[in-house]
This record gives C-alpha cells, sequence and structure tokens, in this order.
C-alpha cells in the first residue's frame, strides 16, 4: 500500500507542476486537512478541500511562474508519505526559493493530511525515523 501512496503523492506534485489545480483538488480528501509551520505566512490550518484548494491558488497565483523540484526520494511509513522539496516561484516579486519537507498523509487512494516542515528532521521525526 505505501508504494500506491508514494504514487498519489508523486502525482500531486505532477499535477501542481502542470498547473492542473482540478487533478490536485481530485486527489485531496474532501476533508483534507493542511498543516502549515508556525511563522509561515499562511498559517492555516486549513479544513477541508474548499479551504484548501483557496490557499493553494492563492500560492500559485503569487508567481507568474512556480513549480516543486523534488530533493529526495518520497520516504514513506504506512500510510504516510514524506518528501523534501524545494519550491520555485518567478514574477511579482523577488524569486522564491523555499526548501521544505512535506508530510502526507493518503487514505483510501487520497491526499488526507498534508503538514508542511521547514526542519527536514522534524518530518521525519514525526514518521518515527531520524536523518
Amino acid at each position: 500500500m505505501s508504494q500506491e501512496n508514494a504514487a498519489v503523492v508523486q502525482a500531486v506534485f505532477e499535477a501542481w507542476n502542470a498547473r492542473d489545480m482540478e487533478a490536485v483538488r481530485d486527489a485531496c480528501d474532501p476533508e483534507i486537512i493542511v498543516r502549515s509551520p508556525e511563522g509561515w505566512p499562511e498559517p492555516g490550518p486549513f479544513f477541508g478541500q474548499g479551504a484548501d484548494m483557496r490557499a493553494f491558488e492563492q500560492l500559485g497565483e503569487t508567481f507568474d511562474s512556480d513549480w516543486q523540484e523534488l530533493n529526495s526520494d518520497l520516504v514513506h511509513v504506512g500510510d504516510r508519505v514524506a518528501v523534501r522539496t524545494v519550491w520555485r516561484g518567478i514574477g511579482h516579486g523577488p524569486e522564491l526559493k523555499q526548501e521544505s519537507t512535506s508530510v502526507f498523509t493518503v487514505r483510501k487512494g487520497r491526499v488526507f493530511h498534508i503538514e508542511f516542515f521547514s526542519d527536514h528532521a522534524d518530518a521525519l521525526e514525526t514518521l518515527g525515523l531520524s536523518e
């Protein structure tokens, strides 16, 4: 099952980079919860697909172009998948280069929970792992 969950997460990043927000929406559970680290500009948490998608669309509108680069293999433990990324954006101000690790919880083939971490070690710790 964890390989299937990793494939769901990979598909979310591919859809984001293709700017296919409908595919991103389809990959998310209607009751999705998204949590950002303390101090991020979009503090959240965001509850439900509508709030989640509004937040994602606002982030995407901040730039003329943005994309996520996966900096590591996807680490999967049970129903959770962690991935280290660099989010890059250009246009509408200074270029963005933000490194973070996201932990996705996948249930019934859809993303149910996303938690973003500024510190990779903290993300791995939530999975019971260490660097």
